[in-house]
């Protein structure tokens, strides 16, 4: 019996094809292929500027310095999410904190955003920055994030690293609404480059510190030196950057799986609708729908409903028919670093109460009718107490 992995990557003839032109030309780090890719991502997602980076983390750590976060700032994010949400505002010497979610969507409730925003606003101290988390794919409410941004005074930071084609009111995720997102491109995301990223933005300026930030914190043109240059081969160093840069083989297999993109995520979505179906009737909450948004459904997360069935006995039937079942995620707050920083379990109950019922079960574009068949009944088996 084969394991049938969560999520897996999709590589085509193609993909091999794209890498392998640039193993033999004369750029392997950064070159061409890479502006080209930053340039199809930009124009796929009806944004000014993309930024490739070695990682998504690393999109994160570098759009909140470019936004300004430092010693003095306050970050807010959700939970519910992958511990570099959070880790990039501490990376920047920042305070964190969280904003429960909704328990419908899994994100950031725009509700409790607004009355943690009402009280900051009476304690006179307002967060700089929040980073709302589009959860497995479904991009967050950001049109009433927005008007509180504006009324607050504070940046967003949208982190979609599961939303690469999702699409919020009509538009790609990125588009508008927050002052930069962050992609990933994971080998288990949507489009893959094995590791790495992409940070979008509409801002000219911020743009510029991003690229800055990516390389080092060097500049190389004329106009932006601080001294006269000693000839063209000058550089400065202004502030304190990383090597955070993508390389051109990487880039490749990018901008290789972005002409597939579409067809990639309609994979996705067949096989989201597929489980709907089949799992209607079983004792579960299935992961939600909206009309305003569609989600790139980079997870299938349930719940298993308290009362009916036994999460972990669960995980452990889909495990033993090797399955490659996941939870995700445990809240960052209750990690034992951010226990250290002085959280506690139950000060975000909704997350809480999501990840003690939380299953992901596997959904990738190559997952056939017949694997997703028998998570289907494996999954029901265990749901109802019926011996495999």
């Amino acid at each position: 019996m084969d394991f049938i992995p969560y999520s897996t990557q999709s590589i085509s003839e193609d993909d091999v094809a794209a890498v392998l032109a640039v193993l033999k030309g004369p750029f392997l780090t950064q070159g061409p292929t890479g502006l080209a890719f930053e340039a199809a991502f930009a124009e796929r997602h009806g944004v000014a500027h993309a930024v490739s980076v070695s990682s998504a983390t690393a999109g994160l750590h570098i759009a909140c310095l470019a936004l300004g976060v430092g010693p003095d700032s306050l970050v807010w994010t959700s939970p519910n999410s992958f511990l570099a949400s959070a880790n990039c505002a501490l990376y920047c010497g920042a305070r964190i904190d969280f904003v429960d979610i909704d328990p419908s969507t899994r994100n950031m409730s725009v509700e409790q955003l607004e009355a943690k925003l009402r009280q900051a606003e009476a304690a006179g101290r307002l967060p700089d920055l929040v980073i709302p988390v589009d959860f497995a794919g479904l991009p967050c409410d950001l049109v009433p994030m927005r008007r509180l941004a504006d009324r607050y005074g504070f940046r967003i930071l949208q982190d979609a690293s599961h939303a690469t084609g999702a699409s919020y009111l009509g538009q790609p995720v990125g588009s508008r609404y927050s002052d930069a997102t962050v992609f990933s491109f994971h080998a288990v995301k949507i489009v893959t480059t094995g590791e790495g990223g992409m940070v979008t933005t509409q801002d000219d300026a911020l743009e510029r510190r991003l690229r800055q930030y990516r390389s080092h914190g060097m500049v190389r043109e004329s106009a932006d030196l601080e001294a006269p240059a000693d000839g063209p081969w000058t550089y400065e160093q202004q502030v304190l950057g990383y090597n955070y840069r993508l390389t051109d083989l990487q880039a490749a297999l990018g901008l290789s799986q972005l002409g597939r993109m579409e067809s990639l995520h309609a994979a996705r979505t067949r096989l989201a609708d597929r489980y709907d179906e089949h799992l209607a009737d079983l004792p579960l909450s299935l992961p939600p729908r909206l009309a305003d948004r569609q989600s790139s459904w980079h997870l299938y997360a349930i719940e298993v409903e308290p009362g009916q069935a036994d999460r972990s006995s669960v995980f452990a039937a889909l495990r033993a028919a090797d399955i490659g079942v996941n939870v995700h995620y445990i809240p960052i707050h209750t990690q034992p670093y951010y226990r250290r920083l002085g959280f506690r379990p139950g000060d975000f109950p909704a997350a809480e109460a999501y990840y003690a019922k939380a299953l992901s079960i596997p959904l990738f574009p190559a997952m056939t009718d017949a694997q997703q068949d028998r998570v289907i009944s494996v999954l029901a088996d265990a749901l109802t107490g019926r011996a495999p």
